[in-house]
């Protein structure tokens, strides 16, 4: 899978077919949409191309009101490697959203991208598609054009619900892993590169690694239950992820990992967490004793949530 990143193309691309959006997730029904784009690109013999957009529209508008940034399900790492794993496009384009980008009409987006870089002969988007200045490009101002063909596909329903970004982020604020994997269509999945951080944990008997993510909004905060891969293979475990504060009075979430029966170092390493359950809420706790007793009891909740969905699995 090609990735392209910026405003521009190397060159302009062979007769495309092209689909538009953010992609936050790659939930199950952008997953319909890639698969559908790739079945008409082959039909018609045709470059399949995803543009997605960083920062998300919706991020960039919020700084530039000076408001509170939108939560986020995917960064834009996890996301290129989820749409890789759909196996649906051939390429992937990154355009950059800023103020320039912003300002483009619809007709301007068309002529531009569509038309003069992409050379679209087919597009396929979301029933609730929107574009160009000011939202003042859809569906209807699409399909008016000759030169290529335009589709929409309708909304994916999963256990009678929408599936959708919103969807899955109020899942995950609520603390329901289990439906926002559903509706995602695979496992809740965030990775990073393991930095230094107080290590606490050590002198508590619990050593985490500090997984560094992407500065966003994530819709998820408290205790889970785990799974994590990396160069050591794949580990139970359980994690936080939130502000600690308890031990810390920074806004800023962080991701700590507790992997069980693991001794290695893992600085500077890249691991992928799984989130497959809740244990609790975040709390700030009197005492680091008392710190220490809850994340003892998190431990074992978590190994026997582990160890009850390995007998479940053998059965």
């Amino acid at each position: 899978m090609n990735i392209w990143f910026g405003q521009q193309l190397p060159a302009p691309l062979l007769p495309s077919a092209v689909t538009i959006g953010n992609f936050d997730g790659v939930h199950t029904g952008h997953r319909h949409i890639l698969q559908r784009l790739a079945r008409e690109a082959q039909a018609r013999q045709l470059h399949s191309v995803a543009i997605i957009f960083e920062p998300q529209p919706n991020e960039f508008f919020s700084r530039q009101a000076n408001r509170p940034l939108p939560q986020r399900i995917t960064p834009l790492r996890d996301k290129i490697q989820l749409l890789q794993q759909t196996g649906s496009v051939n390429s992937v384009w990154v355009q950059r959203f800023n103020p320039q980008f912003a300002a483009q009409t619809a007709e301007q987006f068309i002529q531009t991208i569509l038309r003069a870089q992409l050379n679209t002969r087919y597009l396929l988007i979301g029933d609730d598609f929107r574009f160009g200045k000011g939202r003042g490009g859809d569906f209807n101002l699409l399909a008016a054009q000759r030169d290529f063909e335009t589709e929409r596909t309708p909304s994916i329903l999963i256990a009678g619900e929408r599936a959708s970004s919103t969807a899955i982020r109020q899942a995950l604020q609520l603390g329901d892993v289990a439906a926002a994997n559903q509706m995602l269509g695979h496992p809740y999945t965030l990775s990073g590169h393991v930095k230094h951080g107080k290590k606490l944990g050590r002198t508590i008997g619990c050593p985490t690694a500090n997984v560094h993510l992407p500065l966003h909004r994530y819709p998820l905060s408290g205790v889970f239950v785990v799974r994590a891969k990396g160069s050591f293979g794949e580990c139970a475990g359980v994690a936080s992820f939130g502000t600690n504060p308890t031990v810390s009075h920074t806004p800023e979430a962080k991701l700590e990992v507790h992997l069980f029966d693991f001794s290695g170092c893992l600085y500077g390493e890249r691991i992928q967490v799984t989130f497959l359950h809740k244990l609790r809420d975040e709390a700030k706790f009197d005492s680091i004793a008392a710190l220490q007793t809850q994340i003892a009891q998190d431990i074992e909740t978590a190994r026997a949530w582990h160890q009850a969905h390995r007998d479940a699995e053998a059965a």
